[in-house]
């Protein structure tokens, strides 16, 4: 267990009768000594609002956040106080050190465990420091190469994380495809290239990959409930009963597994179960992200808790800034922002070494209330990816320059007029059309009957995600006889292939 931090309290002090930082700091130490967290986080929290600046009090609740598992909390304020408070405070290291063997980043840990030794080499923390180098190193010879690889695959999984968020899919897939050939039992890494593949279209392979993990990993939580995301995007009322069942029968101890099943609950609508486990969890101190707060004011909001709702809902915009305006109380009042509206992503995407994610882009931009800023900017004109079908694009769009590119914006603003805002999911729609006009081009192919095209991919892409759908239906959606939607879905299908 993390020393605590030595803080000299004067014996005797007459309390003031308006509390000061000091009383605050007081109540959090006995509160530490208790065992008790919750209140020690609470008091210690109150005593930084009244005394900010005073590093003393940053480190015990730093402390108190490790106990509590919120690492990364805690990791950010010893950080504050070593770059802004006193960069004198040398156990601030050793704190940091263990923080980080706790994550899983070795290097890091055995990086500040070092720095800890060089400042404060018989400081109170000296021997507890030789003993988790030791146990960090293992055997010297040893120590670079699996620290390292663990490192590695951690940050790789957390940018993979990061690329699905933004609907970045091809480039998730072929970072994932490396870390399951590299770790062929790192289970959460095929999970997520499921969801890759499911949100590109992708649909067999994705339960295909969901199949494979259950068969080697039975009662894998993460593949369970990407499987019943999978069931309720695809409509499939009998199956995501089933799995219901068998998911609300679970009761994970680990707040990992807790977060994803409350946020699977409250992503398909079950959101008395979503708010019993995300509550839990903030109750207990967890430290989430912007996607657990989310769904926790969701969840809240939709089982008649509206005060507590609109409270988490200001820790929302704190970590999203971007989901203002998606609040679950305005959900008929106003529209949710897409990937059209959040400008990061645009860039992102502009940045993909894939042909199709840039031509996303720059229909993305195109749409975008957010268009002359994008266009104008300096790192738009430093992008070094763009090639000649993009840089076309993009003069269409600043001057209307004629260029075969137009067809593919009016086909995508067929689909814009459909399938807005663009979400996760209709991300997938706008790729496989991209990907069939890069191969369109290189054909020479004639692009005259923009309807049609549109109808075909519309058709295909409900296909590839098993949706049962009619080439009638679609005709009717695009004014076109379903004869005409066949004779196009064949030619499309030979650009798939």
């Amino acid at each position: 267990m993390v020393k605590e931090a030595k803080a000299r309290i004067q014996k005797g002090k007459i309390v003031s009768f308006v509390p000061t930082g000091e009383y605050y700091f007081s109540k959090g130490i006995k509160a530490y000594h208790r065992r008790d967290f919750i209140k020690a986080k609470k008091y210690l929290g109150r005593a930084i609002q009244l005394e900010p600046g005073e590093p003393m009090i940053t480190c015990q609740l730093a402390i108190v956040s490790t106990e509590l598992g919120e690492f990364e909390h805690s990791n950010r304020l010893l950080h504050q106080i070593l770059e802004e408070l006193d960069p004198e405070m040398a156990e601030c290291h050793y704190f940091l050190a263990n923080n980080y063997a706790h994550m899983g980043f070795f290097k890091d840990a055995y990086h500040h465990s070092k720095l800890y030794l060089q400042l404060d080499p018989d400081g109170d923390f000296s021997e507890d420091t030789q003993e988790l180098l030791e146990v960090l190193t293992l055997e010297a010879e040893e120590f670079e190469d699996e620290l390292y690889e663990q490192d590695d695959l951690i940050m790789k999984q957390e940018q993979a994380r990061e690329l699905l968020e933004s609907g970045y899919f091809p480039k998730a897939i072929e970072l994932l495809k490396d870390v399951v050939k590299e770790y062929p039992e790192y289970w959460s890494a095929y999970n997520n290239l499921a969801l890759a593949y499911f949100y590109l279209g992708k649909v067999e392979k994705a339960e295909a990959i969901l199949a494979d993990v259950l068969e080697r990993n039975p009662g894998n939580l993460h593949a369970l409930c990407n499987k019943l995301v999978f069931a309720h995007y695809q409509g499939q009322l009998e199956r995501v009963t089933e799995l219901l069942l068998v998911l609300k029968k679970i009761k994970p101890l680990l707040s990992e597994h807790q977060y994803k099943l409350g946020a699977t609950f409250a992503l398909v609508g079950e959101n008395e179960l979503a708010y019993l486990w995300l509550k839990k969890l903030y109750k207990h101190g967890f430290d989430g992200d912007g996607p657990f707060y989310y769904w926790l004011a969701y969840s809240a909001f939709h089982t008649g808790f509206e005060n507590f709702a609109r409270s988490i809902w200001k820790k929302v915009l704190e970590l999203s800034p971007d989901k203002e305006g998606s609040e679950p109380w305005n959900e008929e009042k106003s529209p949710v922002n897409g990937f059209e509206e959040l400008t990061e992503s645009i860039f992102q995407k502009l940045d993909s070494d894939y042909a199709e994610e840039r031509l996303f882009a720059l229909f993305l931009t195109s749409v975008s209330s957010k268009k002359e800023e994008i266009i104008s900017s300096e790192r738009l004109f430093q992008n070094q990816k763009l090639m000649g079908l993009e840089k076309e694009y993009l003069s269409m769009i600043r001057l209307g320059k004629p260029s075969q590119t137009k067809d593919a914006q009016e086909v995508a603003e067929l689909f814009y007029k459909i399938h807005q805002p663009i979400g996760t999911i209709e991300s997938g729609l706008y790729l496989l059309w991209f990907s069939i006009f890069v191969e369109v081009v290189k054909e020479g192919a004639d692009l005259k009957n923009k309807r049609a095209w549109a109808g075909a991919v519309e058709y295909l892409w409900h296909k590839l995600r098993s949706e049962k759908i009619s080439q009638q239906e679609i005709g009717d959606q695009y004014g076109l006889s379903a004869a005409t939607i066949g004779k196009y879905v064949k030619l499309v299908n030979n650009y798939l292939q």
